[in-house]
């Protein structure tokens, strides 16, 4: 097999965008490591046009272990856009660190790690990809040194090194059960299955694997949080998919797991008057949806669009309502009230945030809604989108907690600066639209 290394061209120009933001930041003063933010931008920026002038090419393999498809290339562009987003969220907060070079290199690595989860064909890989998504993350959570940030990262850490010592004890089973370690015709017994679930629904956030969400979300800095809630789930995710259609047979147990998560992440954000553990728990939930197609790798050839469509329009929605909460700087429901009056372009993109996270049209999450439900349906379990849809209907009511007080007309919280937030929610609703003009234009099937 002739390897070609530009195959992998968006991910060595994250990885080259994180060594030279490294390297340029040991010989700037404090006040100018400003530079490596603009320095891992353009990284960013360059894996997105790498990966668009990719997308036509046919479906290969990079030395026999990585798999350049429409899977991975989703991910890229998606992985690079959100984390481009969360680098601008991240200035403000990390401007002046003695450190601000190290969060900006973290935030690359990670996303590297996630990029190259999705695009594993071999447990080797996916391992590895693992630790590189999951051990910048550990640092980045207590990054702030104070006592949530420690608290947060120690929670995220111990969990995320018993579920990876987990997976390591799946793939040692598969190995020894079938000899190889590469996707293709490997033959995974129950239990091996089950123990690499361990990791994979770590990252993404999914039950019973989820207990670190609130707490990292809560204890981190803002921006991490809104890193930590989007960018690993997006390679969780698709790592899963790929593994349900090449070595899982298990669609009932990941069936299961999506009813759990998305129904314990709805009823625990019920009550929750922290709007940023409302949110952990809400990712939560949107794991569980986001588990139905990959519950439906295999079954139906509508499983793979609703994960990618959903997965990029979650990402991007997810990320403006945490732009809301980085640019007011408060994270008390109470301090949201009045926030029209205050800041009338924040309120107009946390609304719209929070209604495309309830998938509300026009927003991108009601197209992918509509793909998971299409997934279900034509993948033989029209039960499990009725339980979609009952979940959707139960979300409203704590998105609606958040929502009404923003219309009140007396609040004594703060006002919201920034230009980010209303930018991501007018993407949102654009992708909601060119989504639904596809929808009616080609069929599903």
């Amino acid at each position: 097999m002739t390897e070609n290394p530009l195959d992998l061209l968006p991910e060595l120009l994250i990885l080259l965008g994180a060594v030279a933001g490294l390297l340029t930041g040991l010989f700037l003063p404090r006040h100018r490591q400003w530079i490596v933010a603009w320095i891992c931008g353009l990284a960013l920026a360059g894996a997105m046009v790498a990966t668009a002038a990719v997308m036509k090419n046919p479906d290969t393999m990079a030395f026999a272990a990585y798999a350049v498809d429409p899977l991975t290339n989703v991910t890229r562009a998606t992985v690079a856009l959100a984390t481009l987003l969360v680098i601008i969220l991240t200035t403000r907060w990390a401007r002046g660190h003695p450190r601000e070079t190290e969060v900006y290199t973290l935030l690359l690595l990670a996303a590297l790690g996630s990029v190259l989860m999705a695009g594993a064909d071999d447990l080797l890989v996916l391992v590895a990809a693992y630790l590189l998504a999951s051990i910048p993350a550990y640092a980045l959570a207590g990054f702030g040194k104070d006592a949530p940030g420690t608290e947060a990262a120690l929670k995220y850490y111990l969990m995320g090194a018993f579920l990876g010592v987990l997976m390591l004890a799946g793939v040692t089973i598969v190995y020894g059960t079938a000899g190889a370690t590469a996707y293709p015709g490997l033959d995974a017994p129950v239990v091996g299955v089950i123990l690499l679930l361990a990791g994979l629904l770590f990252k993404a956030g999914g039950v019973p694997a989820h207990f670190w969400v609130p707490d990292v979300t809560e204890g981190a800095s803002r921006p991490v949080a809104a890193f930590v809630t989007t960018v690993p789930k997006i390679g969780a995710l698709v790592a899963l998919f790929r593994l349900a259609g090449e070595v899982f047979d298990e669609p009932a147990l990941i069936a299961v797991l999506a009813v759990a998560t998305m129904t314990l992440g709805n009823l625990a954000a019920f009550h929750q008057d922290n709007v940023r553990r409302l949110l952990a728990y809400s990712t939560i939930s949107q794991a569980g949806y986001l588990l139905v197609p990959v519950a439906m790798a295999g079954l139906t050839g509508l499983a793979a669009p609703a994960l990618l469509y959903y997965v990029a329009a979650y990402a991007i929605t997810n990320l403006g309502a945490f732009a809301v909460v980085v640019s007011l700087g408060s994270d008390r429901l109470g301090d949201y009230a009045g926030l029209a009056r205050r800041s009338p372009w924040a309120a107009f993109a946390l609304v719209v945030c929070l209604l495309g996270l309830i998938g509300t049209p026009p927003s991108g999450v009601f197209v992918g809604k509509l793909l998971v439900f299409a997934a279900a349906w034509d993948g033989g379990h029209a039960w499990l989108a009725v339980v979609v849809a009952v979940n959707t209907v139960a979300s409203v009511f704590y998105y609606l907690r958040w929502i009404r007080p923003v219309f009140a007309r007396e609040g004594d919280g703060g006002s919201a600066r920034g230009w980010l937030a209303p930018v991501i929610a007018v993407a949102s609703v654009v992708l909601g639209v060119a989504g639904g003009i596809v929808l009616l234009v080609l069929p599903l099937r």
